[in-house]
């Protein structure tokens, strides 16, 4: 299989990259995505690793690595000996939400006891088959070695090495168990797919995700962000403050528009056909999968938006 480096196309047609490593999936089996890994230190002691499937984080102590994010199974051999170099145990992985290319590492480092972390609702979705209807897909339930630790509802801390580590739930945005990771002595932030850079974001309403929670989780995240900030995306490059401004401003924007569609009778292909992104469209690229996705978790949220029934 050819290498699909939108993630767009990735969700619709990488699916199965997993499968043989205890993440497969109904439907046929594709080949493994050869890693392109390459790493950056980003800040102090803090490393970005691409390549493996998404964007994973390393922050080195003096005992050890804790990992945000690990990237997608088959690429979890490779990853795990970048991050490793020079025999540093990882002590903590961070999962940023249950998606089989943010978790490919999870079977791998819990059979060797280490601490996984993530909020309550990734750890359940994991542990059952997920029916994902806009990916024509079931996910089965993890390997027991691979599901969550240690989970959390709201917020907690973590101090490691010089790394003192925030983290918190982000509420149903991208899914209903997104978190992110903020490193203020490094002004970074980590905040998975809850930010799309060059691309509409990923709205999974099979799993909690709607356009008006990701527009709460964009405002949390810009007030722990200042003009420097480090945002570490779930893929693409990492960014600035303005770019995660300009996504909450969009959100703001089409979240009323397609309710205001959807308000006048209008079916999930009434509303693509309308083009309520078409100044957006340039820069990131087909809307369809966003609107129809936004569509469908729209109409899970019609009491508390004023009701259309």
């Amino acid at each position: 299989m050819h290498l699909i480096t939108d993630r767009r196309g990735f969700l619709k047609g990488a699916l199965g990259a997993a499968a043989g490593a205890g993440w497969a999936v109904s439907g046929p089996a594709w080949s493994a995505i050869s890693p392109a890994l390459a790493s950056q230190e980003i800040a102090p002691g803090v490393w970005l690793h691409t390549g493996a499937g998404s964007n994973v984080v390393s922050l080195a102590g003096p005992d050890g690595v804790v990992m945000i994010d690990g990237g997608l199974a088959a690429n979890a051999g490779a990853l795990l000996r970048q991050v490793q170099a020079g025999k540093r145990p990882v002590r903590a992985l961070f999962n940023t939400h249950w998606h089989w290319d943010h978790t490919g590492s999870n079977e791998a480092l819990g059979k060797a006891g280490v601490r996984i972390i993530a909020h309550e609702n990734t750890k359940l979705w994991m542990q059952r088959p997920i029916v994902v209807p806009w990916e024509h897909r079931e996910y089965p339930a993890v390997p027991a070695k691979a599901v969550p630790t240690s989970t959390f509802y709201t917020t907690d801390t973590m101090q490691f090495g010089l790394h003192d580590l925030a983290y918190g739930h982000l509420g149903q945005a991208h899914t209903d168990g997104d978190l992110y990771v903020h490193l203020p002595k490094s002004n970074v932030l980590v905040v998975g797919d809850v930010l799309a850079v060059g691309s509409y974001p990923i709205l999974d309403y099979a799993t909690g995700g709607w356009i008006g929670g990701l527009l709460d989780a964009t405002k949390l995240l810009l007030k722990l962000a200042d003009d420097k900030t480090l945002i570490v995306p779930g893929s693409g490059p990492v960014v600035g403050k303005a770019q995660l401004q300009a996504e909450c401003d969009m959100l703001e924007v089409l979240k009323e528009r397609v309710w205001q569609l959807m308000r006048k009778g209008m079916s999930d292909r009434d509303v693509v056909a309308a083009k309520p992104t078409a100044e957006y469209d340039a820069a990131r690229g087909d809307p369809v999968l966003f609107l129809m996705n936004c569509y469908k978790g729209l109409w899970g949220h019609v009491r508390e938006l004023r009701g259309v029934v």
